[in-house]
């Protein structure tokens, strides 16, 4: 896991040197199989970059996408650096080299500002991208931030509904997004083994299974044959 604060800027103080360059220097270390990223922003995802990334097989399909809002009046009140056009590309070139990428974000609900029309253009925007999971976090002031002190702050109560509308879309996406793999062979990384003979692993593109096996599997990469899906998990039979 390649992890920290805005990672995609990486190499920007350094000459020949970016973040791209870093993953082809650890993608041929012996015992690293997958690499994964914790977070990265919409810029960062050029045509370059992806097809760079895709030449690189331990590279995990799943990328933590950085939102925050479907909105692009909120998103300029957030001085956030793009807006939801820019975004949009992002995510299409990530499905131009993966088609079977799982495309995760987080957004904020209840924003300084943010009206029903606001919130409404975010959930939609959300829909159309069809996420396979979104983090969604109510806002919460921080004291000796721009935002403390805006005007139009959201009630509490406003707050947690739109949130409950978000995590409701949130769920059928992601319920969504393992379906299409039901029926079909993937391979999965094992991370914990239960009692049993119960273990849990992750795919490359983050999908959560669950299978029995009386083997130690853990550790261990192998092929899965996923039957059904339950509550954002998988269950399979180990091919």
């Amino acid at each position: 896991m390649l992890t920290g604060i805005h990672v995609a800027s990486y190499g920007k103080e350094l000459h020949n040197s970016n973040l791209l360059a870093v993953i082809e220097k650890i993608h041929p270390i012996e015992g690293i199989e997958r690499i994964r990223f914790s977070s990265i922003e919409p810029n960062i995802v050029t045509e370059e970059f992806m097809a760079g990334l895709s030449q690189l097989k331990k590279v995990c399909h799943h990328f933590h996408l950085s939102l925050q809002s479907g909105c692009d009046r909120t998103l300029k009140a957030m001085n956030r650096k793009y807006t939801t056009e820019k975004y949009l590309q992002a995510v299409q070139t990530i499905r131009k080299y993966w088609d079977d990428a799982a495309i995760t974000t987080d957004i904020i609900v209840g924003f300084p500002g943010e009206t029903d029309e606001d919130f409404r253009e975010s959930y939609d925007f959300a829909k159309k991208i069809a996420f396979s999971k979104i983090h969604v976090f109510p806002y919460s002031p921080k004291k000796g931030t721009p935002a403390e002190k805006m005007h139009c702050q959201i009630a509490p109560q406003l707050k947690a509904e739109r949130s409950r509308i978000l995590i409701e879309l949130s769920d059928k996406m992601a319920q969504d997004f393992i379906n299409k793999f039901i029926n079909k062979e993937v391979e999965v990384l094992f991370e914990q083994g239960h009692k049993e003979k119960i273990f849990e692993g992750h795919t490359s593109n983050y999908i959560n299974v669950t299978v029995e096996s009386d083997e130690n599997i853990k550790n261990k990469i192998l092929r899965v044959k996923l039957i059904n899906a339950q509550n954002e998990k998988a269950f399979g039979d180990i091919c």
